[in-house]
């Protein structure tokens, strides 16, 4: 059973296959936090916390005699506020006669079969019925708020999700000022902490450090999970590598403003606490409602790769949906770095052309395409086209480049709007400002207050409009400037600390819409590249498109980063023309490919100027993605090396789950004189196994190529690269 209740000693234990979650209410009903870690049955960890007196932290009123007991130095499973717990909180709240006490006691719990779901919100799902649901009922006695602390145990899958929902049994309003999807307590050892941070063209670069006494915080109040940090991160013990050692994940699905706050206390124990971003959020919780958080998807795993495992196969299976989220994913050509704004209908006719001769499957307009779009200065928010764009219609070059036996996809920006628009000169009020104030710019572009239903009904139209009217088989969503000014003409003003959720929540309404109504469509997020890259907008986007930075060479850093808690699958990754557009670097064609292919493939250059050597090589790039799209989009992915530390090459590998084929990828990073092969040892495969090298034509058992490793001859040039497919043969 992955759900056990001990009556006696009100105690609940999670069970994985590989992992135990334990907790207990004592007899005042505070819930502590017992363990979270590798798999052990049949244990009461209460034992590990022993009463002694705590000094100067104080206890609880029911403890006062005792004085072993204290809130401030025990672990806790959602920590109250304001009570005698002095660390990280799991909610502040401002309750109806002004005071900000919170002491959540434990009153009942449920246990479901499958899976919990969320209203309004992104969340895993469960079709097979495989996935246990906990529901854990707290109050605070005095001001009649309540907390339902879900839990969805994946047995099978190792994973844990947690979501909260608070409602309010008082006769006054709450004010909900920070509120977390998940807290974690980890009493005993000493741990890092690896996050995710970046920039623009940049994102996701991965950082390590080692958490002393002090907290820290991984957060965006850019109102998107944004390029500068990420909504995942890792606690490691301080010696965990690739293979081995205590991993926790955390990742939240949510595409908003978010907090990830960790904190080392006087007693060394860690705690974490993950959740909607606090800074600027007030949210009215009136008598009668209830209020969601987002879900956090949890994992604890022994090394960095196991993890990275149970995370690609949770959310290809339990987070992406729909007709492409196992499926082939069509090689596409995006028009963006081949034409920009400079669109002409000849010129986009003979891109096509050359796409189809290559093998290519789907064409892709981006942005210029819609009413005054010549450059990013007007045109957002008018969705339709007009001759001063393409002369003939939309229709016409959809039906021409169907013709080749493309399909066909387009690129928007529906959450935006220029000043110099039609939309914008009718509702002006429909933007993010605030009244009075001159609002911040962006790309010379505002945002649509999506909090109002008036504007998600609009977008909705036009959209829906586009997608019946035309073939399209694809659309890019981009999102290109962050929030500010963020207020709503609707609400008053004791609401506007709920408009950037609201923002979130019309978001994904719409997206919820269209996916349904449209399920033959693929959906690729974006935002100026990866600045929206989280599990919120893979739930309705199989994938995003990773980093406008295009160079294969720091793709690699990026690719690298994101593959700690997402599939390689959701990585959009293009091939595109030399010297790159962002960084000035020439790298070989085949080196563009290799990493590329490590993602949704595509390419994004004006294929016409290619040379016949080079449209040779891309139709060898599109027939071997096909051919291996199943084992880098379904097989484990394997970091052979690490390329935010000092080397001279990056190696990668993808392992089928049957062990039966492998494929590793090499991209020297730095040319050297007289340099020595590269060395490399391959994971995952069976030891016991015979492979076959198809590059060097040998033959190898797994224990030698994973113990002893395997030598590739060095390779000289600017970035050269290599690939070594691997067939099990006996």
């Amino acid at each position: 059973m992955s759900i056990i209740f001990d009556e006696a000693k009100r105690m609940i234990t999670l069970s994985t296959k590989h992992s135990t979650y334990q907790m207990k209410a004592d007899d005042y009903g505070y819930l502590w936090h017992l363990y979270y870690g590798s798999r052990a049955d049949g244990q009461d960890f209460s034992y590990q916390y022993l009463g002694q007196d705590v000094g100067f932290s104080g206890q609880p009123y029911e403890e006062k005699d005792s004085r072993l007991i204290s809130l401030d130095t025990t672990p806790q499973e959602y920590p109250s506020f304001g009570v005698g717990d002095y660390r990280l909180s799991g909610a502040e709240v401002v309750n109806p006669d002004g005071s900000r006490c919170l002491s959540f006691r434990y009153v009942s719990h449920e246990v479901r079969n499958g899976k919990y779901s969320i209203p309004g919100l992104p969340a895993s799902y469960d079709q097979d019925g495989i996935a246990k649901t906990l529901v854990i009922t707290l109050k605070d006695p005095s001001s009649k708020l309540g907390v339902h602390l879900y839990y969805g145990v994946f047995e099978e899958l190792d994973i844990i999700t947690r979501a909260a929902e608070f409602f309010n049994e008082g006769e006054g309003t709450i004010v909900l000022e920070r509120v977390s999807s998940a807290v974690l307590d980890l009493p005993f050892g000493k741990w890092d902490l690896i996050h995710f941070h970046g920039r623009h063209c940049m994102e996701r670069q991965f950082g390590r450090a080692p958490m002393g006494h002090f907290i820290t915080e991984i957060s965006s109040g850019r109102g998107m999970s944004s390029h500068q940090h990420n909504p995942f991160v890792i606690l490691c013990d301080k010696e965990a590598t690739e293979d081995r050692g205590d991993c926790y994940g955390m990742m939240l699905m949510y595409s908003g403003n978010f907090e990830a706050k960790v904190e080392r206390s006087q007693m060394e124990d860690l705690r974490v606490a993950m959740g909607i971003g606090s800074k600027g959020f007030a949210w009215n919780l009136a008598p009668g409602e209830s209020f969601f958080t987002p879900e956090a998807i949890l994992c604890h795993a022994d090394g960095f790769a196991s993890l990275s495992h149970r995370y690609h196969r949770f959310i290809r299976h339990h987070v992406t949906r729909g007709k492409y989220h196992l499926a082939h994913r069509p090689v596409l050509v995006n028009s963006w770095e081949a034409t920009y704004f400079d669109l002409d209908e000849d010129r986009l006719v003979a891109l096509a052309k050359e796409a189809a001769d290559l093998g290519i499957e789907l064409f892709v307009l981006d942005d210029g395409w819609f009413k005054g779009r010549k450059d990013d200065n007007a045109g957002l928010g008018d969705w339709f086209d007009t001759p001063d764009r393409l002369p003939h219609g939309l229709g016409s070059l959809i039906s021409k480049i169907r013709a080749l036996g493309l399909k066909f996809g387009l690129w928007v920006e529906p959450e935006m709007v220029n000043e110099d628009s039609d939309l914008y000169r009718a509702h002006p009020d429909w933007a993010l400002s605030v009244p009075g104030r001159l609002p911040a710019m962006g790309r010379n572009q505002l945002v649509l207050d999506l909090s109002r239903k008036d504007v998600q009904e609009y977008l909705y139209g036009a959209l829906k409009r586009l997608l019946t009217e035309h073939e399209i088989s694809y659309i890019k969503w981009d999102f290109n400037r962050c929030l500010a000014d963020v207020y709503s003409r609707l609400l008053p003003a004791e609401a506007q600390g709920e408009v950037a959720h609201r923002f979130v929540l019309g978001l994904y309404g719409l997206l919820e819409r269209l996916v349904n109504e449209f399920p033959d469509v693929l959906f690729e997020g974006c935002a100026g590249g990866g600045g929206r890259f989280d599990a919120g907008m893979l739930y309705y986007t199989p994938q995003i498109w990773c980093s406008d930075d295009t160079d294969a060479i720091p793709r690699m850093r990026i690719q690298h980063g994101t593959s700690f808690g997402y599939p390689v699958s959701a990585m959009g990754s293009h091939v595109s023309a030399v010297p790159n557009h962002q960084t000035g670097r020439p790298t070989p064609l085949d080196t563009r490919g290799v990493v590329a292919m490590s993602g949704a493939f595509g390419y994004e250059l004006d294929l016409g100027k290619l040379t016949d050597a080079e449209k040779e090589e891309v139709r060898d790039q599109v027939r071997m993605f096909r051919e291996d799209e199943a084992l880098i989009h379904g097989g484990n992915y394997y970091r052979l090396t690490n390329p935010t530390e000092i080397g001279y090459f990056t190696a990668w590998e993808f392992v089928s789950e049957d062990k039966n084929r492998a494929l590793v990828n090499l991209v020297m990073d730095i040319a050297q004189a007289n340099s020595f092969p590269l060395h490399i040892r391959l994971k995952g495969l069976d030891p016991k196994a015979v492979y076959r090298i198809e590059e060097a034509d040998g033959t190898y058992t797994g224990a030698a190529l994973m113990y002893a490793g395997y030598s590739y001859p060095r390779v000289l040039g600017d970035y050269p690269s290599a690939q070594i497919h691997l067939t099990k043969i006996e």
